[in-house]
């Protein structure tokens, strides 16, 4: 496996090896002490995660406030999805930027999310279903949202706004100017 800081580098892209031949394909997708040495930290995953989705669905953006947030380990199992991580830290040097790379099936790549992100994704294959990995349970009081559109994050979402398909609760997220600290550069949430 290769572990790749992106332009954040907190958020970390995963190139695991395809081992492949004409009966199909084996891949690791998650060894905890490759992972945690690329980090630097200990991550402690409890739950995974699955959903399909079909093209222009857009799902995020996504987070949880402390005690519950929550780390993300992100994979496409089929299809093809732009994947987003935006900095929600104030004070980061990256507040307010995100990275955003393609997940699909044939690249096998994945996304490692931390906590103090917030995380959503969009379909651009005609269908996709969506593995992932949390490292905190789902909280309901803890659940929040960022604004998809929010022109201050500078999004291209590769779809027109017109083909994009989100719940109610997504269509009504914050912008980030209106979040308020949610999370501080500097502060260790996995401790």
């Amino acid at each position: 496996m290769q572990f790749i800081p992106q332009a954040i580098p907190d958020v970390i892209l995963i190139q695991p090896k395809v081992h492949g031949d004409h009966r199909g394909y084996f891949v690791e997708t998650f060894r905890q002490d490759k992972f945690e040495a690329a980090l630097g930290y200990q991550v402690n995953f409890c739950q995974d995660n699955e959903s399909k989705s079909t093209k222009g669905v857009l799902r995020g953006l996504h987070f949880q406030l402390p005690p519950f947030a929550q780390s993300k380990l992100v994979r496409v199992i089929e299809g093809e999805v732009l994947d987003v991580a935006v900095d929600i830290r104030q004070n980061s040097p990256t507040f307010g930027q995100h990275v955003a790379v393609l997940l699909n099936d044939s690249n096998k790549h994945q996304l490692f999310i931390p906590r103090g992100f917030a995380h959503g994704f969009l379909v651009l294959s005609e269908s996709a279903t969506f593995a992932y990995k949390v490292d905190n349970y789902y909280s309901p009081e803890c659940d929040r949202g960022l604004a998809f559109d929010d022109p201050e994050l500078k999004i291209d979402w590769q779809l027109p706004k017109a083909l994009l398909q989100l719940s109610e609760k997504d269509q009504k997220q914050p912008g980030l100017g209106d979040l308020g600290t949610c999370f501080e550069f500097g502060v260790d949430y996995y401790a």
